[in-house]
């Protein structure tokens, strides 16, 4: 298995919004050495509320999850989907006794202590997998679209344009339609492999040589100023919230053998 630390961080900025609405956060599992999750969550409508559950029960999942000696990748994938469907669930409950509809994207990733990457996204948040600077996964719409197309029997065209359909809008919390969950995995990361989740906020501003050109020549908290005061330059004034959350893998440092260290003592 290849060797590797990881460095990681998150990041916000508000743009011209009265409100942050989107979360994000990285948790260590309770029952779960060496595993880690980085979650995003786009809060659409009804403020934070969504956003908020959603890293909620997130950590409340993790926590409780116990992955034996080498749990599958399906099992991992499962994990990220039962969060998603039990804030989705929790969601529509609030729905019934408030005057909005809370709705949320949703991004999560599990890295596990053997070198798998496990995620899951619903909606138009993001998730980016680096190597070095190349950009070898980006998530989409795309799944979405082919289910809808081939499970809901919709022209490609109206399939397209979901985003416009209250009924086929794709986030949690929507009372007239369960959420699709897209997933993927990569197994032996190695140092030089990244993942930035990033709202809509951040990516939309950016092409992906560019998102691989900053993440790879910086640490993440580098490397999140420096997104952050290009979006918000970007966007001259118009831009929504921006969130990202940065995973990066890179060679562990060299340990000094104990007789350099000694000689060193002596010299000085």
């Amino acid at each position: 298995m290849n060797v590797y630390k990881i460095e990681a961080g998150t990041a916000q900025h508000i743009g011209n919004r009265p409100e942050q609405t989107n979360r994000t956060a990285l948790f260590t599992g309770a029952r779960a050495p060496g595993y880690m999750m980085a979650v995003l969550a786009d809060g659409v409508s009804g403020g934070s509320a969504a956003s908020d559950q959603a890293l909620l029960t997130a950590k409340q999942q993790f926590d409780l999850f116990k992955p034996g000696d080498d749990p599958s990748i399906e099992r991992l994938q499962a994990l990220l989907r039962d969060i998603v469907l039990e804030t989705h669930a929790v969601l529509k409950l609030t729905a019934m006794t408030s005057t909005s509809e809370p709705h949320a994207t949703f991004v999560g990733l599990v890295i596990t202590p053997k070198g798998t990457a496990v995620w899951a996204h619903v909606g138009d948040s993001r998730l980016y997998r680096f190597v070095r600077a190349e950009c070898v996964v980006r998530t989409s719409d795309v799944p979405y679209i082919e289910h809808l197309v081939g499970t809901d029997k919709l022209p490609l065209e109206s399939a397209k344009n979901h985003r416009h359909s209250k009924l086929l809008f794709n986030v949690l919390g929507n009372s007239r339609k369960e959420p699709f969950v897209a997933v993927g995995h990569h197994e032996n990361l190695a140092a030089g492999d990244t993942f930035l989740l990033a709202s809509d906020g951040l990516w939309h501003f950016f092409t992906d040589a560019e998102l691989g050109a900053v993440t790879s020549k910086n640490t993440p908290r580098q490397a999140s100023e420096l997104l952050i005061n290009k979006a918000v330059e970007r966007a001259q004034g118009k831009g929504g919230n921006c969130t990202m959350a940065i995973v990066k893998l890179v060679k562990p440092p060299k340990e000094v053998p104990n007789y350099t260290v000694e000689r060193m003592r002596r010299a000085v």
